[in-house]
């Protein structure tokens, strides 16, 4: 009796035939190692085969002492959102792996933590071990900037699910903070400085419009628009990695041991600025904006002008140039603004701290 197309020599189906391959998925294990491992410093256990990452919290020996009396667990998750679309278009997936990592760890910093692990799923229409070993190593390399362990992950094959050529990421973070000085509203005084560290373009958010400028305006990912970029193509600028501002500012934090001159922070994304600023705020306060603080980058303006979007909702959507928020007070607010500058952050002051019913105001506007 001869064997029908997809069968086996009993008859019966296989994994294979349904779409999924635990051949391609173990090999692309074994290609992804090695950028796991550049993450990993001496607080990770070694778990070859593991179902589960090891991180250790040991205070006892002197090479895992933190300085926390009373440390507080912070977690966290996200994704990139339909910025993998653009990703996919493009044929570059380097790069959503660090957008990935930062959407997580900026979140989780602005309660006073520093990140400590990392974890990344991948839903994926088929494993393709060349495809998931470039985009592990991009959130590798977001795990280094952020200065945090990549300890597991998981890649799921669902043909039935995606499309061919589909995928999408997620992303869980842990951190942890010291309870004294984990981040609280009610610090929030009047009189506190708003300092505002520079994105690096769009970052993560507003993609679906983002898309569809692109699309209803039959603009051309592959094309260089001198008035946007004189040397990348319009796909490279939107692919522009999130800026990752664990590090410099954690590093802030820790140069004061005793003073609280951080009282409030904020990672810009979805939102915008006043969306997102407010959620610092107490309802004693406004956070009192001036938009002439920076200049607004070129990405937006080419935006705005080839979708014709009105500001007001450009300021809605996306970062408008300011991806993360500091509120400090004032005596500290230039030693701090220095201090992040010299770890390579461009800040500006972007305004202050007011009496007010918690909301974030423009400074022109009053309102």
């Amino acid at each position: 009796m001869g064997e029908t197309p997809g069968s086996t020599r009993a008859g019966g189906l296989t994994y294979a035939d349904s779409g999924v391959s635990i051949e391609a998925g173990d090999e692309a294990v074994r290609r992804i190692q090695q950028h796991i491992r550049r993450t990993q410093g001496p607080r990770v256990i070694d778990n070859p085969g593991g179902f589960a990452g090891l991180f250790r919290l040991d205070f006892n020996e002197q090479l895992f002492r933190r300085n926390y009396r009373d440390p507080v667990l912070v977690a966290c998750t996200d994704g990139v959102g339909t910025k993998v679309l653009l990703a996919i278009e493009m044929g570059v997936h380097d790069t959503v792996g660090v957008d990935l990592v930062a959407m997580s760890v900026n979140d989780l910093i602005v309660q006073g933590a520093e990140p400590l692990l990392f974890l990344d799923y991948i839903g994926i229409y088929r494993v393709d071990p060349a495809l998931v070993e470039r985009l592990v190593a991009g959130v590798a390399r977001g795990c280094e900037i952020a200065g945090c362990a990549l300890v597991g992950g998981e890649t799921a094959e669902m043909p039935d699910v995606y499309k061919p050529g589909d995928y999408d990421l997620a992303g869980f973070a842990v951190g942890v903070v010291e309870l004294s000085r984990a981040m609280d509203t009610a610090r929030v005084e009047p009189g506190d400085v708003v300092l505002g560290l520079e994105s690096d373009g769009v970052h993560s958010n507003g993609y679906t419009l983002v898309r569809k400028i692109v699309a209803t305006r039959k603009l051309k990912l592959g094309q260089i628009y001198p008035e946007l970029d004189a040397e990348r193509t319009l796909g490279e600028v939107l692919l522009t990695p999130t800026r990752i501002y664990c590090q410099p500012v954690v590093r802030a934090q820790r140069a004061y041991k005793v003073k609280k001159v951080v009282s409030g922070m904020a990672h810009i994304t979805g939102g915008g600025i006043a969306g997102n600023l407010v959620r610092s705020l107490h309802p004693g306060v406004d956070a009192v904006i001036d938009w002439d603080a920076w200049e607004t980058p070129a990405v937006f303006r080419f935006l705005a002008e080839r979708g014709g979007v009105e500001e007001a909702e450009m300021r809605r959507v996306f970062n408008m140039g300011i991806g993360y928020c500091l509120i400090v007070r004032p005596t500290f607010a230039e030693a701090i603004k220095r201090r992040l500058a010299r770890m390579g952050e461009r800040v500006h002051v972007i305004g202050k701290i007011a009496k007010g019913k918690g909301r974030v105001t423009d400074k022109k506007r009053g309102r």
